[in-house]
């Protein structure tokens, strides 16, 4: 008996020992566009033979081959296992755990409610079975009967007041407790407390104790840039404020640790395209034939913070597309855009939004800003004529195509092609804020020297990361021919040494808040310009001359003269520098002409089409521009002019 006792304290010393339930140290994160890297440190004593050690408390998150372990001297992995731990949930902190207490509070009352009213019921059922007076062999006088029925009004009417007050109070509790869950919600709380755990088998011919680094990556976490731009005055330079919004719902609190921003996305495919040859037959109409299209590149990364899209759409001459479906990706949430191609949608759930057109390439982008506006393409695929009654439109593609026009670039901030360029900087640069700069192969990382608390409770930590007094050239943008505002744009160069990305932006000018605009870097130009917003103490105004011929004929042709003057109008005290654009339409069939182009002082690109003043318009003062030109094509077709 003895003998078998020991052997059984032996079995259980044994297993306590090899299965080691181990806490460790979270130390730095390096949070990502999409995602973080986690770094843990844990000291293990590492005993001869074969060991296990369970890592406990940490994320549900966790992906399972990012997982890597150093500091093992001469020990090697036998394994390394990844899984939840469904039964040791984590703990909920004091606030959530103060709210849920009310809840149970707030059911205990409702329950209690509920026996009250159901006595004032048996109550009711033992009065009303019981309303009968006297019997057969006895009456009953008037005077017993009024006193009877004095009774039963009065405690009918009690018993029916009690049970409605019951009923509001219950009303009042289930309210409390639909707050209290939204509050919950609001704090990302939910059901799903498990933890994680890595279990690590280790061997080792000798005895020693180990300093473990552990790093992994998890889910639910990043962070994107938020810019403030600040201008005092036309004539001051531009203050940029560079910030990150970090979020993690990753399970567990990464407190006091060290935060290292990355301009990667570990999530990115990064498989380089296979191009194979392409071979070219003769289709039919009844051929199942799609076009391919290249994988855009976007920059945009998904804020899971944006509950409310609104923009314009817009189409590759820069006008107004009506009628567009913009959806949530993956719900049946979604609008349409109105008569002048604006729309505005609330996001419940989802990641993207995707937006379709008959005749037009559908776009998906993530939900990255609170405005997204949005250039679709013509589908060189699509049916030969498409015409929308509904919405009074019609798009009959023909070889004539569309001019593609720079104008709507420049007010919409076309999403594609947006590539982000880092500077040839060295590790050891510094921002404003003394955190290091380090330029790698393929992103940009700012080491920040303060230690961060940031909860997994998906609020928003902001941090700063660096700060720039910009020397800018502020002026007007007006292109009355796809929107009948005046813009105040700041442009800067050399735009690559401030490592932006693609964001939102806000406002101020003059000391007051004047909205939000989009930062898009673009590499293939030499500096930026940015929106600051509507003045409207600037107007312009593009009205068709109707003393030209609208239309004649010589022969076979068909001639149409076109004529525009626009007004423009300073109503403010001081003088500004303006650039207007409109545009000429580009032919590109030989049996359509454009003659007799008349443009006056503006510069004219023969190549594009467009057209550009730059203005210096006194303060009080208008001015009339004027252009004209003429088309010829052949009287029995048409063209989309």
């Amino acid at each position: 008996m003895r003998t078998t006792l020991l052997l059984l304290l032996f079995c259980i010393s044994f297993t306590h020992a090899n299965n080691n339930e181990t806490q460790s140290k979270l130390n730095e994160v390096t949070i990502y566009l999409n995602g973080a890297e986690v770094v843990r440190t844990a000291k293990i004593t590492l005993p001869i033979g074969t060991s296990e050690f369970i890592f406990i408390n940490l994320s549900p998150n966790i992906q399972e081959s990012s997982i890597q372990i150093s500091g093992l001297k001469m020990a090697t992995v036998l394994s390394i296992n990844y899984g939840i731990n469904y039964l040791d949930k984590k703990p909920n902190t004091k606030e959530i755990e103060s709210l849920i207490s009310k809840i149970e509070l707030l059911k205990d009352k409702i329950s209690l409610e509920d026996n009250i009213i159901l006595g004032y019921k048996e109550e009711l059922s033992l009065i009303q079975s019981n309303r009968r007076l006297g019997n057969e062999t006895e009456n009953v006088n008037l005077s017993k009967v009024k006193e009877f029925a004095a009774y039963y009004r009065q405690r009918l009417t009690e018993l029916n007041n009690d049970i409605h007050t019951s009923e509001k109070s219950k009303k009042k509790y289930r309210k409390e407790i639909a707050n209290i869950k939204k509050q919950l919600n609001e704090l990302n709380v939910t059901e799903k407390l498990e933890t994680g755990e890595i279990k690590v088998k280790l061997n080792s011919e000798v005895s020693s104790i180990l300093n473990l680094t552990i790093t992994y990556n998890v889910t639910d976490a990043g962070w994107y840039p938020i810019y403030d731009l600040k201008a005092e005055k036309i004539n001051a330079p531009l203050n940029l404020s560079y910030k990150a919004h970090i979020y993690q719902n990753t399970g567990q609190d990464w407190n006091d640790v060290k935060v290292t921003l990355s301009t990667s996305d570990p999530n990115t495919n990064n498989l380089k395209p296979e191009l194979n040859t392409k071979y070219l037959n003769f289709i039919n109409r009844y051929s199942n034939y799609k076009s391919n299209r290249a994988t855009k590149n976007y920059n945009y990364r998904y804020n899971p913070f944006v509950k409310t899209v609104s923009g314009i759409v817009v189409d590759e001459s820069g006008l107004p597309l009506p009628g567009v479906n913009v959806i949530v990706k993956g719900t049946t949430n979604g609008t349409q855009t109105g008569f002048d191609g604006r729309y505005s949608i609330a996001i419940q759930s989802g990641n993207e939004l995707t937006y379709s057109y008959v005749g037009l390439i559908s776009e998906t982008l993530p939900i990255h800003s609170t405005i997204m506006n949005i250039n679709m393409e013509e589908d060189i695929s699509a049916l030969d004529e498409v015409i929308v009654t509904a919405q009074g439109i019609s798009r009959k593609k023909s070889s004539l195509g569309y001019a593609t026009t720079d104008i709507s670039r420049v007010l919409s901030g076309k999403g594609s092609g947006v590539q982000i360029r880092g500077i040839s900087s060295i590790k050891g640069a510094y921002t404003s804020e003394g955190d290091i700069i380090e330029d790698g192969i393929t992103n940009i990382k700012f080491e920040i020297k303060k230690q961060y608390t940031i909860s997994s409770n998906g609020d928003v930590t902001v941090i700063k990361i660096d700060e720039f007094t910009i020397p800018t050239n502020y002026s007007y943008f007006a292109a009355p021919i796809v929107n009948e505002n005046v813009f105040l744009t700041a442009k800067f160069g050399n735009w690559e040494q401030y490592n932006l990305l693609p964001g939102e932006a806000n406002v101020y000018f003059e000391g007051s808040y004047s909205g939000k605009t989009q930062i898009n870097p673009q590499a293939t130009t030499d500096s930026l310009t940015v929106s600051l917003g509507v003045d409207p103490n600037v107007i312009v105004k593009r009205n068709q001359i109707n003393s030209f011929k609208s239309k004649s004929f010589i022969g076979t042709k068909r001639i149409i003269d076109k004529a525009y003057e626009i007004e423009l109008k300073n109503n403010k005290q001081s003088n500004i520098a303006l650039v207007l654009m409109d545009r000429i339409p580009i032919s590109q069939n030989n049996e359509i002409k454009i003659d007799e182009i008349e443009t006056g002082t503006a510069n004219y690109d023969d190549k594009k089409g467009l057209i550009e003043w730059k203005i210096n318009l006194s303060g009080n003062t208008s001015k009339k521009l004027k252009f004209s030109y003429v088309v010829k094509f052949p009287k029995h077709k048409r063209i989309n002019l």
